[in-house]
């Protein structure tokens, strides 16, 4: 997992769990998306060698597109038992994105499951320039 905590505050949701992410840009913001939820979800480290993977998403505008991202992690995840280690978003637009996800065998002996998401939601999705940064607020299903 990530030694540093990424940008993000929780939000109270009723039966769900929110977050806030903020990024310098659509990429930086995605990347910090992603470190966020996985941050949220798991704790612990792995001493595997970690192994690329990579991955396109298609969206129909920049929301569509954060909650797609974000459902592929979560597929990951609970489909292949793989954790993201690191992120880089190499293209990013408004309608797809292409980045290489660092992942590691899930090994219950080393990461502890903190939050269990079932999936990412539409629910009030935003994802915004405000202040000459990027916002992003996602809603998790438990």
């Amino acid at each position: 997992m990530y030694s540093d905590k990424p940008d993000f505050r929780l939000l109270d949701h009723t039966a769900d769990i929110g977050i806030i992410v903020r990024g310098s840009d659509p990429k930086d913001l995605f990347e910090g998306a992603a470190r966020s939820m996985l941050h949220i979800m798991l704790n612990g480290t792995s001493r595997a060698k970690a192994k690329a993977i990579k991955l396109q998403v298609e969206g129909e505008d920049l929301p569509d597109l954060m909650v797609r991202w974000l459902g592929e992690i979560l597929y990951i995840f609970e489909a292949e038992k793989k954790v993201m280690t690191d992120v880089k978003i190499d293209d990013i637009s408004s309608l797809h994105l292409n980045a290489i996800l660092m992942v590691v065998p899930f090994d219950p002996n080393l990461h502890e499951i903190l939050c269990e998401i079932k999936a990412v939601t539409y629910h009030q999705i935003e994802v915004t320039e405000k202040d000459n940064a990027w916002e992003t607020r996602i809603i998790f299903d438990l």
